[in-house]
This record gives C-alpha cells, sequence and structure tokens, in this order.
C-alpha cells in the first residue's frame, strides 16, 4: 500500500506486520484530525477492545496543524504541534489496542479541495487494504468543513469498492454537531458500554488540545451521558452513555443516491416530526 505523504505515520500497536493487521480490520474509523476517533467512534473502539477477533483500525486524514492553542504549547511552531499530535494519536493507539493507526497527513486545505486526489486514493487503498465490516465516519451534516470533506471523500472511496467488498454498516458519527435532532427512527444508537473507562483515558491523551484550551474531554463524556438520559422520555434509562450516528449505509450501497438529498430527506423528517406534533396539540380552530 503506497500512500500520499512520505511523512505519512503507520503504527501497529502490537508489532504484527502492516498487511497483516490491515487485513484483520474489522471496525475502520476514519476521522479528520487527531482526537475525531476517540470521540466519535468509541462504540467501535470498545467493540474490539481486549479481543482477537474483532480489530479496530484508526485512520486520521490530517496533520493536526492550525489547531487552537494557549498555555504551554502557546508558542510552538505549526510543525512541533503536529508531531505533537500525531505522537498523541499513538499513544491512544497503544491504549486502545488499536489492530492498525495511519495518519494521511495532508493539510486540511487539502482535504476540503476537491480537485485534490491524493485524499480519495488514501483512503480508497485502505479500504481495499482492509475491507471492514463496519465504517464510522463523519456524518454529511457536521458544521466542520474538514469533517464534512472527509466524510464525502470516504464515501467516494467505499463506493469505489467492489460490491461484495462493501461494509456492511456505515455510521456516520457526531463531533462538531450533535446528532439529537434526528427522529428516533432515523438515530442509529451506540451504546458505550465501558466498564474499564476507557474512553476518559482516550480523551485525556490529546493533551494539547485539553491544555490547549478547549475541554473536548468534558464536552464529548457530558454529550454521551445526555444522550443516553434525554433518548426516552417514558423509560428509564438502559445505558449509561450512549453516541448517536446517521445511518449512511444506504449511500454507500448506492452510489446513485446523492448525498445532498439523502442529509436533507434527515432534515424534513424532523422537520415533519416537529409540525405533526404541535398540529396534533394544538386546539382545533
Amino acid at each position: 500500500m503506497r500512500l500520499s505523504k512520505p511523512e505519512a505515520d503507520i503504527c501497529v500497536p502490537d508489532g504484527l506486520p502492516i498487511e497483516q493487521a490491515l487485513q484483520r480490520t474489522t471496525h475502520l474509523g476514519i476521522g479528520a484530525h487527531q482526537d475525531d476517533l476517540e470521540f466519535m467512534s468509541l462504540h467501535g473502539i470498545l467493540e474490539c477492545y481486549g479481543r482477537d477477533n474483532r480489530w479496530y483500525g484508526g485512520v486520521v486524514v490530517t496533520n493536526g496543524g492550525g489547531s487552537a492553542r494557549t498555555g504551554p504549547y502557546a508558542d510552538i511552531t505549526d510543525e512541533q504541534m503536529q508531531q505533537v499530535r500525531v505522537r498523541e494519536q499513538r499513544q491512544a493507539a497503544d491504549l486502545g489496542q488499536y489492530g492498525s493507526q495511519i495518519q494521511l497527513m495532508f493539510s486540511s486545505a487539502e482535504v476540503k479541495d476537491a480537485a485534490c486526489a491524493g485524499p480519495f486514493e488514501d483512503l480508497l487503498a485502505i479500504a481495499e487494504a482492509t475491507r471492514p465490516d463496519v465504517v464510522y465516519l463523519h456524518n454529511p451534516a457536521d458544521k466542520h468543513d474538514t469533517h464534512v470533506a472527509c466524510c464525502v471523500r470516504s464515501i467516494a472511496a467505499l463506493r469505489a469498492l467492489p460490491v461484495e467488498a462493501r461494509p456492511s454498516r456505515v455510521f456516520g458519527c457526531e463531533v462538531w454537531r450533535d446528532l439529537d435532532w434526528l427522529i428516533d427512527g432515523d438515530k442509529q444508537v451506540l451504546p458505550l458500554e465501558d466498564p474499564a473507562g476507557l474512553g476518559p483515558r482516550l480523551n485525556a491523551l490529546f493533551e494539547s488540545q485539553i491544555a490547549g484550551g478547549k475541554r473536548y474531554d468534558l464536552a464529548v463524556q457530558g454529550r454521551q451521558l445526555a444522550n443516553a438520559t434525554f433518548y426516552q422520555s417514558h423509560a428509564v434509562d438502559e445505558f449509561r452513555a450512549l453516541s448517536y450516528a446517521m445511518d449512511l449505509t444506504p449511500l454507500v450501497a448506492d452510489p446513485t443516491l446523492d448525498i445532498v438529498d439523502f442529509a436533507l430527506d434527515h432534515l424534513r423528517r424532523t422537520e415533519s416530526d416537529i409540525s405533526e406534533r404541535i398540529r396534533r396539540l394544538s386546539p382545533a380552530v
């Protein structure tokens, strides 16, 4: 497998040859930035943690440059910050017992440029090498441009696989816009059963972002706890923590589907749900 950037970083925590490490992948997460995987695809990480018949593979598309920084990281250069973030992502792969971790090291500008073929080509090469059963992506309704660009490039790569090699489930996960706004029928509910507290420990590894002025660790845990409590209004909490996802499997299975229409159909169903409820509960005129 050849990747576009000579500085691309490949890590296999248990030391298996990379070809074998990729081939054993059952759950694949593709995130824009270092720490996105741990925030959005913890479900997949936990599904594989401590098991030898399921393996999580992580892909980070960008180099981590340009991130917000204050405190002890206020004066470091962009190149130094990239090195820090690559190291933090490797530490997460070690702690989470990932089967593999690949950092493609594109700039955000390259990922957002539809004419830049590198991200698509690298993601296709990884998809061909791993052929996972379950894939975790950003969702197309996210409000972060780089996240949406990664989602679009990833869907294109998965669509380019032979039909028999495409994943059976593709989840579009929440980061820079939660998915509580989806109607319950559209929510893919991902329980986060985490007795070892792996999620908070993974989040804490990205110290450059936390000390740099963004308490992602607290925010992500708060969202997951809130999802579990507010999911059902007339039942006791079934899970301690949940993440939500949009089911992107139809987009991968049918390349003729338009991504914009697909995302807006979810919004239209929410609009219809709100409208119907208000009208049903309003007095007759």
